[in-house]
């Protein structure tokens, strides 16, 4: 089963040929941002994009006739339950006029679409970042008019916990885990037999991260925003831009936090402890939604690659479950296994219904 595997981000396009489970090869194709910044709309973009994959795939002897599918990241959508889904025409207008607005991965499911009907291969996206499987009771925050929004880094928490239950001899619906995406925005679920049953939100609530704030005290923010200082935009950017460790450090690379704390810097010492016991404090209140019963607590993401940040995590939550730590964003294994879940029968393609 050969599968071609593509990425969209904001300035770049990341492309990867899969043998079934093994990545024959990858490349991240750069597009310069003078370029990117004369469309429009994202959607705009599709045939700047694959002139430049379909010159890829020639430069690398990959024809377009020896896929057995192609999968795209998927993108901006109304809530949804996770999984594969089956890129079809109306799923096509859809991510061109997406209700969640404008992004980069909205892209990917266009893209691998076109490139499909020329060669008349099934084309899928995988859990796109609109995975919503919460209870009735998780959605409620205190106020009507605000309801809690399931929106994560659900592509790598999922495949992330498809591994953990395979390593326990286990499908993925057979267990209860509790994933943690330790990334620029921090996604804390705990997963019950196979559906992420909670999340918090990481653009409006949970851990602080490297930019962004996490959830604030309310009454303050209010009182901050009614100020005068600031506008709606630039509240907006201090909230997921300006926030968490850049906030407090003026740096968002957590590396340069530990050197500073090696060196003897208190201070950074206090803010990167400060992120360890939010995510702590998170993956204890999941604990509670799973009434205990969990099987693994799981550690991933770029900050997962910090031996000061797991262990420190680890420390405070290993009374709950074991802790394993599976660091980085596989995201285009991830995309690729859930396409090939599909081809291989394990599963049925889903069809999205707005």
């Amino acid at each position: 089963m050969k599968i071609l595997v593509i990425n969209p981000g904001s300035t770049s396009t990341k492309i990867a040929v899969y043998e079934d489970s093994k990545c024959s090869w990858k490349y991240g194709i750069n597009h310069p941002a003078q370029e990117i910044n004369t469309f429009l709309r994202v959607s705009d973009q599709s045939e700047y994009r694959i002139k430049y994959i379909l010159e890829l795939l020639e430069e690398k002897g990959s024809s377009l006739d020896s896929f057995a599918g192609i999968v795209g990241r998927g993108g901006m959508l109304n809530p949804l339950v996770g999984g594969t889904y089956l890129v079809d025409e109306n799923l096509v207008k859809i991510l061109q006029n997406p209700p969640g607005g404008e992004h980069a991965s909205n892209l990917g499911g266009i893209i691998a679409y076109y490139l499909g009907q020329k060669t008349k291969v099934p084309v899928y996206i995988v859990d796109p970042v609109s995975v919503d499987e919460m209870e009735p009771v998780a959605r409620l925050s205190g106020l009507p008019e605000l309801p809690r929004l399931s929106q994560s880094h659900a592509l790598n928490m999922k495949a992330v916990a498809r591994k953990v239950a395979n390593r326990l001899g286990k499908a993925y619906d057979e267990v209860n885990l509790i994933v943690a995406h330790l990334g620029g925005g921090i996604s804390v679920t705990p997963h019950r037999r196979g559906k992420m049953i909670d999340v918090n939100n990481a653009n409006n609530e949970g851990p602080y991260s490297v930019e962004r704030c996490g959830t604030l005290p309310s009454a303050q923010l209010v009182k901050l925003c009614y100020s005068g200082k600031y506008t709606e935009q630039e509240m907006r950017a201090k909230i997921l831009k300006e926030g968490g460790l850049f906030a407090y450090l003026g740096t968002k690379d957590a590396q340069e936090v530990e050197r500073r704390m090696k060196n003897g810097d208190s201070y950074a010492s206090l803010i990167l402890e400060g992120l360890c016991y939010q995510v702590a404090k998170e993956i204890g209140a999941m604990a509670t939604v799973l009434l205990g019963g969990v099987d693994q607590i799981v550690l991933t993401g770029g900050l997962a690659h910090s031996e000061f940040i797991t262990q420190e995590i680890t420390r405070r939550v290993s009374f709950i479950a074991p802790v394993i730590v599976i660091p980085g964003e596989e995201e285009m294994e991830a995309l690729a296994l859930g396409a090939l879940r599909v081809l291989n029968g394990e599963e049925e393609a889903l069809t999205y219904n707005s």
